[in-house]
């Protein structure tokens, strides 16, 4: 039963690693930017753009969306692809301004399949971006799948090997019990074992999950 192996790997990960602490992140509007910085890179990267924010005195949502697209480019340059993730991120920042008025609380409010159709409108903004902005930053019960998590279901017979995202998704979603802490320990877990077993080449010998 798929719940039951999933729930086998969540226990042997959390024995193995114990809990994560995650998302890196001060407050939940910086795990925002860091969600959509983070895309086709790694999070050593994105701290240095979002240390360059904060020092700018500009981690704001008002503030960052004021701000020339150049410059806004220049302070995100160290997180790749920046002249992109800086109109990705204004366009989340238009967004969450415009509705919101910028205030996480307000959009904490609203429920969790609407805020996720929202978020997916935004330009930009895919289905991993979006559930990780909801699980981590708005602690919405949304399972977040990525590269890692597409190797460990389809090296354990979880999933095909054709899977796309909506299926790395649903074995969580439906077999599992509904909850934000839950879900985002699970995550973090599945990104620690890939990124130190589970790589493209699999250190299955030494595995947790062998």
């Amino acid at each position: 039963m798929v719940s039951t192996q999933l729930r086998k790997i969540y226990t042997t990960l959390f024995k193995e690693f114990g809990p994560q602490h995650w998302w890196p992140g001060e407050t939940s509007f910086e795990v925002m930017v860091g969600a959509i910085l983070t895309q086709n890179t790694n999070w050593s990267n994105v701290e240095k753009a979002i240390t360059n924010i904060k020092n700018a005195g500009l981690l704001d949502p008002k503030k960052l969306l004021k701000l020339p697209d150049q410059r806004l480019a220049s302070l995100i340059r160290p997180a790749g692809y920046f002249n992109i993730k800086a109109k990705r991120l204004k366009n989340f920042l238009r967004y969450f301004v415009d509705k919101y008025g910028g205030s996480v609380a307000s959009m904490k409010k609203v429920s969790l399949e609407r805020l996720r159709t929202e978020l997916l409108e935004v330009n930009g903004i895919g289905q991993e971006t979006a559930d990780s902005i909801l699980l981590y930053a708005l602690d919405k019960p949304i399972f977040v799948c990525d590269a890692y998590t597409y190797r460990i279901l389809t090296r354990h017979g979880l999933v095909d090997k054709n899977a796309v995202y909506n299926d790395l998704q649903e074995p969580f979603m439906d077999s599992l019990k509904h909850d934000a802490k839950f879900f985002n320990e699970f995550h973090a877990l599945i990104v620690r074992v890939g990124k130190e077993y589970c790589k493209p080449v699999p250190r299955c010998s030494e595995c947790p999950l062998k």
